[in-house]
């Protein structure tokens, strides 16, 4: 029997503006045009003209330092940066095993996007497959009123056709650590993916940044071989990861590869910007003998804390510093793949950090297995305090009024002998984002005769709250947590824990986390909250590449009525331009869309 647990999803959209509260019922606030006005408490000043330095990271630029709320306000430094990216089929060995990769301007992890806070982002992709689209989205960038920008096929976009090229222009309204994505399929896990780096200021002090390092689970086999069998149920369970990359390498099983290095000289602090760009795995991550400052989780700044090991779930990133004070040696960096919400056959990837003048360049043997515990997968989110406070309004019970179901399907019955029969579900339907006529299509052409199997779910109110209750339900089957990422937004992390919400738990409206990627605990539930203050159609998804690629995610279609002027002429002509050639392309297209596209 296939291995699966079923889930459901609430959706709680509160439609009061300035009413009167009805018993049973919550009220939603409308907020104000500027949400700033939602803090807590007023910013801690800075001296006017301090300068970002080794000594003093809060501050930024003349106007803008860590106190600024980047929701609301960003500097606009008038200077672009462009990078052209090309996407093509190359046979690589990452970890010294070949296998056709799907490589970004020959290279894999492609390469990193640099910007600074408020620079100008353009970025031109060029699709050099034979027989595949591709699309890029920006995760976590927040694309504000920027929508067609996202890079999401099937939803803000058509797929871009061989030999096809695409200009994304968005803004860095925010800062931190992120990455870029194929949202094309399955295809970021064949190697469709690249770190983003925005500098800007930060909650603790270092002397040097060490940079971006992606961990991710590998597989010698193709994510397209993957999925098919996977959807047709002829594996059981997810399929086994062969391997943990770290920056893209790592020694294999039979001794072949090479570890990832880092150099540190003893007194410094190194700020370190973690990614797991993981297809189905979830890692804790620590360095032997160091503890880790936890400075920024996605792209919002936190509190300083401090720990020894950190839990890191696919999509999300956390930026850490690393306090060089240990003897001048060479460590293990651990990636460790954790029980029930992993499959891998490596239990304890590591890579090299070692300290200038070290007389070993490789640690110790005796230290290689030393990991945490294998069955953590829930984000700190009690350690996760944003250093900009903004609280969420606290209404009373959050009704369960608008209840969408997320299960897992094996259908009985298929006309097609070669079809898909295993789909994750959300309210029975599976998601299809239509590569052919995405959803701003609809939009453009006022057309909302939206088919079902798109999930969209209309959010057509500007400025209100919106709240989700997302419940995962206990079946015979072993149950696993969910990395949902949501496209367009920071959301705020009310609640998460084991068993079914029943409003009894205690919520945090007072400054809760928020960010773009949360963990849904297995057997538990989460509670989610974000303000519809961003024109646009926004994906939600499971970011287990499988999961979402059999279904598992909805769209937000969030104030129809103001896409359009988002949108300028230069772009709708590009929009149209990728739409005709994709139906072009897709008329003898080899590979035809199967699943939801994503």
């Amino acid at each position: 029997m296939y291995r699966h647990s079923f889930i459901i999803l609430f959706l709680s959209l509160i439609q009061l503006i300035y009413a009167t509260p009805v018993p049973g019922t919550a009220q939603l606030l409308r907020i104000p045009d500027d949400p700033d006005l939602r803090r807590p408490w007023p910013p801690r000043p800075l001296p006017p003209n301090c300068v970002n330095s080794a000594t003093n990271r809060t501050c930024w630029t003349r106007g803008y330092d860590i106190n600024s709320n980047p929701e609301t306000t960003w500097p606009n430094t008038g200077r672009t940066v462009r990078y052209n990216l090309e996407v093509e089929k190359l046979t690589l060995a990452p970890d010294g095993v070949s296998r056709p990769v799907y490589a970004i301007n020959g290279q894999f992890p492609g390469p990193t996007i640099k910007a600074n806070w408020g620079d100008t982002i353009v970025v031109t992709v060029k699709n050099s497959l034979q027989n595949n689209g591709t699309s890029m989205h920006w995760h976590g960038v927040r694309q504000w009123k920027t929508n067609a920008m996202d890079g999401t096929n099937g939803i803000t976009e058509c797929p871009l056709a061989p030999g096809q090229s695409r200009t994304y222009r968005f803004i860095a309204t925010q800062y931190g650590t992120s990455w870029y994505h194929s949202h094309h399929s399955s295809q970021y896990s064949d190697g469709v993916l690249g770190p983003i780096v925005i500098d800007g200021p930060a909650t603790a002090n270092y002397d040097e940044d060490l940079g971006a390092m992606t961990v991710q689970d590998w597989f010698y086999e193709t994510a397209a071989s993957n999925i098919y069998k996977l959807s047709r149920a002829l594996i059981q369970g997810n399929p086994t990861a062969n391997n943990v990359l770290i920056n893209g390498t790592n020694v294999n099983a039979q001794g072949g590869g090479a570890y990832n290095r880092n150099t540190m000289e003893k007194g410094k602090k190194y700020r370190l910007r973690l990614i797991n760009t993981g297809t189905n795995d979830n890692f804790k991550i620590g360095l032997d003998k160091h503890n880790m400052t936890v400075i920024v989780m996605d792209f919002v700044p936190i509190v300083p804390y401090t720990t020894d090991w950190l839990f890191i779930g696919i999509g999300e990133r956390y930026d850490v510093i690393i306090n060089a004070d240990q003897p001048i040696d060479s460590y293990w960096f651990h990636v460790v793949p954790q029980v029930g919400c992993s499959k891998n056959a490596v239990t304890n990837a590591v890579s090299i950090f070692s300290y200038k003048g070290a007389n070993n360049t490789t640690p110790s043997s005796t230290t290689r297995n030393n990991a945490p515990p294998t069955n953590d997968c829930l984000d700190p989110n009690t350690d996760l305090i944003p250093y900009v406070p903004l609280n969420v309004p606290s209404n009373g019970p959050i009704p369960a009024s608008s209840n969408l179901n997320v299960n897992f399907t094996i259908l009985a019955n298929t006309t097609a002998e070669d079809a898909s029969v295993v789909q994750w579900n959300l309210n029975f339907t599976a998601i299809h984002a239509p590569w052919e006529k995405p959803t701003l299509q609809y939009v453009l052409d006022n057309n909302t005769t939206y088919p079902p199997n798109m999930n969209l779910i209309n959010l057509p109110n500007r400025n209100q709250w919106s709240f989700w209750v997302i419940q995962a339900v206990p079946t015979r089957a072993p149950a696993q947590p969910h990395p949902m990422h949501l496209h367009g937004h920071d959301f705020y992390v009310l609640g998460a824990g084991t068993g079914t919400f029943d409003n009894t738990q205690s919520l945090n409206y007072v400054n809760p986390p928020r960010r773009d990627v949360a963990m849904l605990p297995a057997n538990g539930y989460m509670v989610l909250a974000f303000v519809t203050d961003n024109p646009g159609a926004w994906l939600m998804h499971c970011h287990v590449a499988w999961h979402i690629d059999l279904g598992l995610g909805a769209q937000f279609l969030e104030r129809a009525d103001d896409i359009a002027g988002t949108i300028d002429l230069g772009t709708k002509g590009d929009f149209d331009r990728q739409c005709k050639a994709w139906d072009v392309y897709d008329n003898d297209a080899v590979y035809k869309q199967e699943g939801s596209g994503l």
